[in-house]
């Protein structure tokens, strides 16, 4: 499953040129000096992103490294206008951010299904020569040319889309949570980065409803820098409405690893802390209530509570503050 997560492609893309417009007189055997007659030449085919919100990955474009549109058809005599290029519509997952690779500008974000981008506009049909006959112009000799096709490199990101990013440290418990509280099946194992890919999960709630948790791959300190797989990582958290930070109880010092965390999505993106933050502290059932308070002293009034996927401790009070959060953001 991992090599078949991409989230980032960069691609050359074209669009399709215009046709030309063509210069053409009627010849008819009883109309010897018939009129202009020229057709326009048709449009070229546009470059245009779709979401689809059954995809997840941007494989399919993985080893597409030049996409061209069609280009638009010559007119014909007897005023035909050429055939329209096609479109070249790729479909993306939602929360595709599309982006110009020479200078990092952001050109748009496809976050819905069906929504439609286009990228670069096909070039216009040219006029054929019977556009231009006036009183005083009964036999132009002349028409114009196609529009240009347009090109640009792109990159296109993939922001994983969900309602809770859980964020944490390699090992922090975060693919063993998502696997009790939803059906995703990520692989859990006691090593560093057992997660490559961000899981999905749906996680049920009361009276039939439910939300989405997002298991990010782990945050290790100075990601914001690229250690580690840091940038692909902290990539997918800037799509999710809610952040779960998650330590466990057994941590040397549970206060400083949450303050870590927070440091390294600043420094990433600062606009990542305005979202809602909850703390979960793992394996509580490592702990007695004497210690718990004093954990909870520590952290003073950072929002947080004890849970164990293990035991289940918690996580009942867990899905209610989440789905609290969600209605409130």
């Amino acid at each position: 499953m991992q090599d078949q997560f991409v989230d980032y492609v960069k691609i050359y893309f074209t669009s399709g040129q215009g046709g030309n417009g063509v210069v053409s007189w009627r010849r008819e055997k009883y109309v010897p000096k018939g009129g202009p007659d020229g057709g326009d030449g048709g449009k070229g085919g546009d470059i245009v992103l779709r979401g689809n919100a059954q995809l997840w990955t941007l494989l399919d474009l993985k080893y597409r490294k030049h996409i061209k549109a069609e280009s638009g058809q010559n007119g014909a005599a007897n005023r035909k206008t050429g055939r329209s290029g096609q479109n070249e519509v790729l479909e993306v997952p939602l929360g595709t951010v599309i982006k110009a690779a020479e200078t990092g500008e952001v050109l748009g974000e496809v976050v819905h299904d069906g929504e439609e981008i286009v990228l670069l506009e096909g070039g216009h049909g040219g006029k054929g020569n019977w556009n231009f006959k006036s009183p005083t112009q009964q036999a132009p000799e002349y028409a114009t040319p196609g529009g240009e096709a347009r090109e640009m490199a792109a990159i296109l990101e993939l922001k994983v889309l969900a309602d809770v990013g859980l964020v944490g440290f390699p090992n922090a418990g975060k693919s063993t949570l998502l696997s009790v509280v939803s059906a995703a099946k990520p692989k859990i194992a006691d090593y560093a980065f057992t997660t490559l890919t961000p899981n999905l999960g749906i996680v049920r709630y009361r009276d039939h409803r439910s939300f989405v948790m997002a298991d990010i791959p782990g945050i290790i300190e100075d990601a914001h820098q690229g250690k580690g797989l840091g940038l692909q990582f902290l990539r997918h958290i800037e799509r999710n409405s809610v952040l779960l930070f998650m330590v466990p109880v057994d941590a040397d010092d549970v206060r400083e690893e949450f303050e870590v965390l927070r440091r390294e999505l600043k420094l990433y993106n600062p606009d990542l802390l305005g979202k809602p933050v909850l703390l979960a502290l793992t394996k509580a059932d490592l702990i007695d209530d004497e210690l718990a308070g004093e954990i909870s002293a520590l952290l003073g009034d950072i929002p947080h509570l004890f849970i164990s996927a293990v035991t289940h401790q918690g996580l009942e009070a867990l899905k209610d503050r989440l789905w609290q959060m969600l209605q409130a953001d």
